[in-house]
């Protein structure tokens, strides 16, 4: 007699992010059996306006599960589950019968409506806000670009109302076209950062859906971060979508960051901290953000965050349009080999500050050139600054109450052993780098393992986390305070008067 079936062991992760679209299949483990990415294209209409070709990302998301899945020699029988994580906040709008974008994607660094921020924190302002949503006014979050969306595409608006229009972040995008159109769907998660859901309530907001005038008809359904959101047939066999979440909610289960206290810190286009702080809905004192940290069974897991614009974008500008390194492996010698900056600072604004500052108006600036200053000490200060943002994040959640123990890192930055050592001894405490650095795209393949039964528990997943190396805080206080001092000089320089 024929024993049954083996149940499959793996997981496949599509991961959707900024500059690059990637998918890992995963074993039980967490060890990579195949993976396979392609870069995204950036598309810049205007100054301060950042889009990306939603079909681009479509194509790219198809081909990259396919070849990874390929790549680790399985087949679609052998994948028990997908999970999607995603850029948060990028806005997407549809026609729900042709499937088609009536727009490119407005992607979150993008800053075309500041004005419209402005007009409504005028109007309702941040504390109101907070209240229901935990976020602050900024161009940053999805409903300032569906309402852009809305206001500049002819005729959306009134498609919208006709209920003719699907919004969605990328995630809801891509489970639109991964199930054929027959789910609407997102995370809470992913609504958690559109400005339009409440965090109480966990579900869209109708007072501030009347006052941003955006139909509630066009909103996806609101699940879980382990849930049923459909099957997809992209493999030529039917496997379940059982695990979504923006990228950083997803790192901060890959970093298994379940415990209140426990924070982590991606550096990957942009830095973000999340600090876990578990059933309570924490508000931050300190210009932080509350959001969710995932949402399993129903119950809520909250975080504080702090959300920086630009960590390793600053290595991609170096390379790229000042062309000073060749490659961002470069940047960690360079920096090592020269013994600090001389006092040059680069304050990478590029898209306005983000937390605690939240100021869309400044710009980036190299500050403290001196004659002798070259291409090695501004290598080194855009290093630097990374460190030194997540050191005004840290800051705002000591302020707030927070005594973190150690920082888990991940992303692509976090190989950078001169940057973790820098930013060890900028926080003071102990920067920790596990094994799987890839945790964002790890996380998803939890939360896919979570929804379809592969893991028990959080505390299997945790289970599993190793750390590769620690880096411990060198050198004393007094030197440390001294540079600190100096970038928050730098950053007052780039400060608008505005704010």
């Amino acid at each position: 007699m024929a024993g049954a079936p083996k149940k499959a062991q793996h997981l496949l992760a599509l991961d959707q992010g900024t500059t690059s679209t990637r998918a890992i299949v995963f074993d039980a483990g967490g060890a990579a059996r195949g993976t396979a990415q392609i870069e995204l294209p950036q598309i810049f209409p205007q100054p301060g306006w950042v889009e990306h070709d939603p079909e681009e990302i479509w194509r790219a998301s198809q081909e990259v599960m396919r070849r990874a899945v390929d790549q680790a020699r399985l087949t679609a029988a052998d994948i028990a589950a997908i999970g999607i994580t995603n850029q948060r906040e990028t806005t997407v709008l549809w026609d729900r019968a042709s499937g088609k974008p009536i727009h490119n994607a407005i992607v979150w660094q993008d800053r075309r409506t500041a004005d419209w921020c402005r007009r409504m924190k005028a109007r309702i302002g941040d504390a109101a806000l907070g209240r229901h949503t935990g976020l602050l006014f900024d161009a940053y979050f999805s409903a300032s670009k569906i309402a852009w969306t809305l206001n500049h595409v002819a005729g959306a608006r009134r498609a919208a109302q006709q209920g003719r229009l699907a919004f969605g972040t990328v995630d809801s995008f891509l489970l639109w076209r991964l199930t054929g159109g027959r789910r609407h769907v997102t995370d809470a998660t992913n609504a958690s950062r559109t400005m339009l859901f409440n965090l109480d309530r966990q579900d869209w907001d109708d007072e501030l859906l009347e006052e941003f005038r955006i139909p509630r008809a066009i909103l996806p359904e609101v699940r879980d971060s382990a849930d049923e959101f459909g099957d997809t047939d992209l493999l030529g066999h039917p496997v379940p979508i059982t695990g979504v979440a923006g990228d950083q909610h997803a790192a901060t289960v890959g970093q298994a960051c379940f415990k209140p206290g426990m924070i982590k810190s991606t550096y990957g286009t942009g830095c973000f901290a999340v600090l876990n702080t578990g059933p309570k809905r924490v508000r931050s004192r300190h210009r932080l953000l509350t959001t969710l940290a995932y949402r399993l069974g129903g119950r809520p897991t909250f975080a504080i965050e702090g959300s920086i614009f630009v960590s390793g974008a600053t290595v991609q500008w170096l390379r790229d349009q000042l062309k000073v390194i060749g490659t961002a492996a470069e940047s960690g010698s360079i920096a090592s080999g020269v013994d600090g900056t001389g006092g040059v600072y680069l304050v990478p604004a590029f898209a306005g500050l983000g937390a605690p500052h939240w100021d869309p108006d400044a710009r980036g600036a190299l500050i403290g050139l001196t004659r002798d200053a070259g291409i090695r000490q501004i290598v080194r200060a855009g290093l630097e600054a990374v460190a030194y943002q997540t050191r005004d994040l840290m800051a705002a959640m000591r302020a707030d109450g927070a005594r973190p123990a150690a920082l888990r890192v991940d992303g692509g930055m976090a190989v950078n052993d001169w940057v973790m050592q820098f930013l060890a001894d900028q926080l003071g405490v102990p920067v920790e780098r596990p094994v799987v650095t890839e945790t964002t795209a790890w996380g998803a393949a939890c939360l896919a393992g979570l929804g379809t039964g592969l893991f028990a528990s959080t505390a299997e997943i945790a289970a599993r986390w190793r750390r590769e190396r620690v880096f411990k805080p060198q050198g004393g206080k007094k030197q440390r305070d001294q540079l600190y001092a100096g970038w928050l000089d730098a950053v007052r320089r780039v400060r608008s008067s505005s704010t």
